[in-house]
């Protein structure tokens, strides 16, 4: 039994004083209240720890080495998405695995307590399969086990080129898949899931409509009776004309319109949605997962939020790229997007919640959603997904509230207050450090060598 004393505490019934949260040994919260016995931990502040909702943990290899214009004048995502398929031409699975690693730990410490991984690189160079199919798989798999992060591994189906259902083209070739290999190989990673542990779950991600088909996502989905299931959708001006030349419609209207979208599903980006098309998602009660460092660093385009949450939407937030992993700096950058666009202040905030309190629930109920985990919340039964923050320092100055909260996000600081991180009970954070730190940093830089990084 872990015994946290939090001299605040964010619980669902709001800002709490002096309260004790014990962790029982299955890694759940057993009981919430008034202290009653002595401390294994003290804290200034408990917050719950949101989940991830979306990531590819290879792309953080390439953080920072697709900046320098291309020769093509308009460099846009489809530039950088052909330097993303040269890259990841060279990974091994050994990479792979440490980099998941290496990114694994950066959430954590980041305030992450776990993460839905979006993972699409199943195959050898050229799309041959490994002996196992699911050998990319158990290498994040392995990667989540050594960092101590909750895992949804989300296996991805892709199977075509685009909309034409053209062949997969050089990098793509490592994604591709038909039906029933799909199908294998998700059962053979749902076998290791199964053999990790109970906070770890599997789902399925139906890449986009442009790289599946309506009769190979039809027969994905029949298959997926239980767990999440994500997929991007309407993130770019040209997946939106490809998608209405082909199906007919837009994507949103299209997805809507085919199959019973409700709070089981995840949809990642939607930067490029009508008024209609973000009403109507809204009303689903599935999760938009939203990505806002990533969406900026590629110019998807600015999410629709004071409209879709006002409409009554869920958002919860990913790291996507990776190229920085930064929990307070997504929800920073959602909301000052929304400023810029409408030219206002406090764009997200209600009556009842500042901007930040807004953000941070938001945060913990879409992400807990997305994954299926019973977790973004300090309560009795859920998950002890559970971040320390220290106050005593000049960006928070012993603040309380929701006041603390929006200093937490918008003052720039956020990170550097970060003292423990727990992921269903496990204390992978003590003092602003993941306790694997050095030997996943001296992994992860020697991958670094090994790679070519002149793409």
């Amino acid at each position: 039994m872990q015994v946290i004393h939090a001299e605040q505490a964010l619980t669902p019934e709001g800002w709490q004083s002096d309260v004790e949260v014990q962790v029982g040994t299955t890694g759940r919260i057993e009981h919430v209240g008034p202290v009653t016995q002595p401390a294994t931990h003290r804290v200034p502040l408990l917050l719950p720890a949101p989940t991830n909702l979306h990531s590819h943990a290879f792309q953080r290899a390439m953080a920072g080495l697709t900046e320098a214009r291309g020769p093509d004048p308009s460099d846009s995502f489809w530039s950088w998405r052909r330097l993303m398929y040269k890259f990841l031409g060279q990974l091994t699975p050994e990479h792979v695995e440490a980099i998941a690693a290496q990114v694994f730990m950066e959430m954590l410490e980041a305030g992450y307590a776990a993460v839905a991984e979006f993972h699409y690189l199943h195959h050898a160079t050229g799309g041959t399969p490994y002996d196992s199919l699911s050998e990319m798989s158990d290498r994040i798999i392995a990667a989540s086990l050594q960092a101590g992060i909750g895992l949804t591994l989300l296996p991805v189906y892709y199977q075509f080129g685009g909309c034409d259902q053209r062949d997969l083209i050089a990098g793509q070739d490592r994604f591709g898949n038909d039906p029933e290999r799909f199908q294998e190989l998700h059962a053979q990673a749902a076998a290791q899931i199964a053999k990790g542990p109970s906070d770890h779950a599997i789902g399925v991600a139906p890449h986009s409509l442009r790289a599946v088909n309506p009769s190979g996502l039809k027969e994905v989905l029949s298959a997926a009776e239980v767990g999440p299931i994500h997929m991007h959708l309407a993130e770019q001006v040209a997946e939106i004309e490809e998608v209405l030349a082909y199906l007919g419609a837009r994507p949103t209207e299209w997805l809507l319109d085919k199959h019973n979208v409700d709070d089981r599903w995840c949809l990642i980006h939607c930067t490029q949605m009508t008024d209609a098309e973000t009403h109507a998602l809204a009303r689903t009660g599935a999760v938009a997962g939203l990505c806002p460092i990533t969406e900026a660093s590629l110019g998807d385009g600015i999410f629709q939020g004071t409209r879709f949450l006002g409409a009554g939407g869920t958002v919860g937030f990913g790291s996507d790229s990776n190229i920085h992993i930064a929990l307070f700096d997504e929800l920073k950058a959602l909301e000052y997007s929304q400023r810029l666009r409408d030219r206002s202040r406090a764009a997200l905030a209600t009556s009842e919640k500042s901007t930040g309190r807004l953000l941070f629930g938001a945060a913990n109920r879409g992400g807990a959603q997305a994954a299926a985990r019973d977790a973004g919340r300090i309560s009795p039964g859920a998950w002890a997904d559970l971040i320390a923050i220290e106050t005593d320092n000049a960006f928070l100055c012993n603040r309380r509230g929701d006041a603390l909260l929006d200093s937490l996000i918008f003052t720039g600081g956020g990170a550097d207050c970060i003292r423990d991180v727990w992921s269903a009970g496990r204390h992978v954070v003590e003092n602003g450090r993941h306790f694997q730190r050095g030997a996943m940093e001296t992994r992860f830089k020697e991958v670094m060598r090994q790679l070519e990084t002149d793409i």
